[in-house]
């Protein structure tokens, strides 16, 4: 039985434990929080799970939550161009059949994740890890995953802007709210996802949290822009009120929806950060020589806006442990490591120009010509709304048309000929 040690107790990580476990492999994961302390800690930026992503879960047996969480089976876009130009909004389905994305607060997935995985006969120890620890594990197993990039373990990971250099700094407000007003067709359980040219982009989502469903509003802009309002790290309260604000200036829309919106919990419901979207050599290597794999998000960091970082993070878990289950007996050496972050790269590539198109939407001043007629499509024919909210579960299909001048007209003019139009 071979042995393995995931350092992390985050979404990819154990994804990939309980994974390996199935697959009867010893599994050690070692994280700096007990399952309490996940569960009583600070929050973190809410992600999707989307509906590929929540298959691959429900194999593992992992889906816990889909019939207590809101299910998202539309999401209304709204791009605001600013100045006196009318705001642009189009609507589409979420998957199709029974398809649905469903978002749960972190603190909740991870803390059950972790129980169930010891409940499982997994192995846990709670305690910090070093490079030097990591040197000293790498005797006692034979392959070593990184899933925390925070700190000094982070270092082992050098940036690589062969793969991406579009990093941008982000600056990130969120809170947790109850009392939402429903969306214009009356319905709650529904993603709204907006982007203003003067300001910044916007996710407002159903989720479940600790106490139970309510509304994620986050907030992302480029470090120093007017969502940057956060410099002096205000109380959950004065945050709340600030982000009500710049919705009534910059996205009216969704100040209507959250104008009477109250903190969940205090300053347990809400969230300052920034980080810098990067890509970094997946390939960590100890003083003593040995290797270390890193995965998701230790290496590819998502631009939290595009709600992708738990669809890497599980596209990740899959394409390691596919590649750990066809090594079968043979070392895990440093061309092992490679190719296997390799084979989650051709997904991850793909998330990540996903993300840098929305990062850059409004940098020229405005929408390419090609896009307005995009929206004009998604507005018009439902197919090609729908197919626009379907590639977030899939962000590759986005290069096949969305991304793409030529493209985009050619796949236009072929919905346009079906409706005979």
């Amino acid at each position: 039985m071979r042995k393995i040690l995931i350092v992390g107790a985050g979404h990819a990580g154990l994804h990939l434990a309980h994974g390996l476990l199935t697959e009867g492999y010893d599994v050690t994961v070692i994280t700096g929080q007990s399952s309490m302390e996940i569960r009583t800690g600070k929050p973190s930026i809410s992600q999707f799970t989307f509906p590929t992503a929540l298959n691959y879960e429900r194999q593992h047996d992992l889906d816990l939550w889909s019939a207590l969480s809101p299910q998202i089976r539309e999401h209304r876009v709204h791009l605001y161009p600013g100045g006196q130009q009318p705001v642009l909004t189009f609507k589409g389905a979420t998957g199709t059949d029974n398809d649905y994305i469903v978002a749960v607060d972190r603190r909740v997935k991870m803390a059950d994740w972790l129980e169930y995985f010891e409940d499982r006969g997994g192995k846990v120890v709670i305690h910090g890890v070093t490079v030097t620890d990591l040197d000293y594990f790498s005797r006692m197993f034979e392959l070593i995953i990184v899933a925390v990039g925070h700190g000094e373990l982070g270092q082992l990971f050098d940036y690589d802007n062969s793969r991406f250099s579009g990093a941008r700094a982000r600056s990130i407000a969120q809170a947790q709210v109850y009392d939402v007003w429903p969306d214009e067709d009356g319905e709650e359980n529904i993603g709204w996802a907006a982007s203003a040219a003067d300001a910044g982009n916007i996710m407002f989502i159903p989720v479940l949290a600790q106490d139970g469903p309510c509304h994620n509003l986050l907030l992302v802009d480029k470090r120093g822009g007017p969502m940057d309002a956060w410099p002096d790290r205000p109380g959950s309260e004065e945050q709340l009120r600030r982000m009500k604000d710049l919705l009534r200036q910059y996205a009216p829309d969704y100040f209507e929806r959250v104008k009477d919106a109250v903190l969940v919990d205090g300053h347990r419901s809400t969230l300052i950060e920034e980080l810098t979207p990067q890509v970094r050599n997946p390939v960590g290597v100890l003083p003593s020589g040995g290797h270390v794999l890193g995965m998701a998000d230790v290496v590819v960091t998502m631009d939290p806006y595009v709600g992708q970082s738990w669809n890497n993070s599980t596209r990740c878990a899959k394409a390691y442990l596919e590649s750990i289950l066809e090594r079968g007996d043979r070392p895990f050496d440093e061309e092992f490591l490679v190719q296997t972050f390799d084979r989650f790269w051709e997904f991850g590539l793909h998330n990540q120009t996903w993300a840098e198109m929305n990062s850059t939407l409004w940098d020229a001043g405005d929408l390419a010509p090609f896009f307005y007629e995009l929206i004009d499509g998604a507005k018009t024919y439902p197919e090609v709304a729908d197919r626009w909210i379907r590639g977030w579960d899939y962000p590759p299909d986005y290069a096949n048309w969305l991304l793409d001048p030529d493209l985009a007209g050619e796949y236009l003019a072929e919905v346009r000929a079906k409706h005979g139009d």
